[in-house]
């Protein structure tokens, strides 16, 4: 059973998810995680605080299945875990995936909050930079800066504006002149 700290993160994740962040209060957080009223707020006295909260759970809840599923041993298996995770994010994880884009804006305007989703982004970098350095590709850093640029335009356009361009076919374009001849 997750604690209750946790119920309101997710909870929180929930109404941006499927409401925006005008939903976002500690009352109605309390109210869709079923807490006594003014949980949330002894856990985040402040919007700024749920906020980051809010950004630390989705990057706990993202990167828990994100490292196993870069274990890849080619660049063809590489490219199906690229495309499994843009299919994963927009689809069964897609309230989770809106609720971090709706937050990523509300970043921009806040150097606190931009320090927390730097974080996460660069995780995801690490595993994907980790990958590329077994497969054996010169400048893993760079690859992996790019890769997490297409998934960051993959993802944000499968949201916004319901595309179904296949992510496979994106990322074997990326990837075919670092990996010349082991992608088809």
């Amino acid at each position: 059973m997750e604690s209750p700290r946790n119920r309101a993160l997710d909870a929180a994740i929930d109404l941006v998810g499927t409401q925006g962040l005008r939903a976002l209060t500690h009352g109605r957080v309390d109210a869709a995680a079923e807490l006594p009223r003014g949980s949330t707020s002894n856990y985040f006295r402040t919007r700024a605080q749920l906020l980051a909260g809010v950004l630390g759970r989705i990057a706990e809840r993202e990167m828990g299945g994100v490292s196993g599923a870069f274990a890849a041993r080619t660049p063809a298996e590489l490219i199906d875990s690229l495309g499994t995770l843009i299919e994963t994010t927009t689809g069964p994880l897609r309230v989770l995936t809106t609720a971090r884009l709706a937050v990523f804006l509300e970043a921009s305007r806040d150097p606190q909050l931009q320090e927390v989703a730097s974080g996460g982004r660069q995780a995801m970098r690490a595993v994907i930079a980790d990958a590329f350095e077994r497969l054996g590709a010169a400048e893993p850093g760079r690859l992996s800066d790019a890769v997490v640029a297409c998934c960051e335009g993959l993802i944000l356009h499968r949201i916004t504006r319901g595309d179904t361009t296949d992510p496979r076919t994106v990322f074997a374009a990326v990837l075919a002149g670092k990996f010349p001849g082991s992608i088809s």
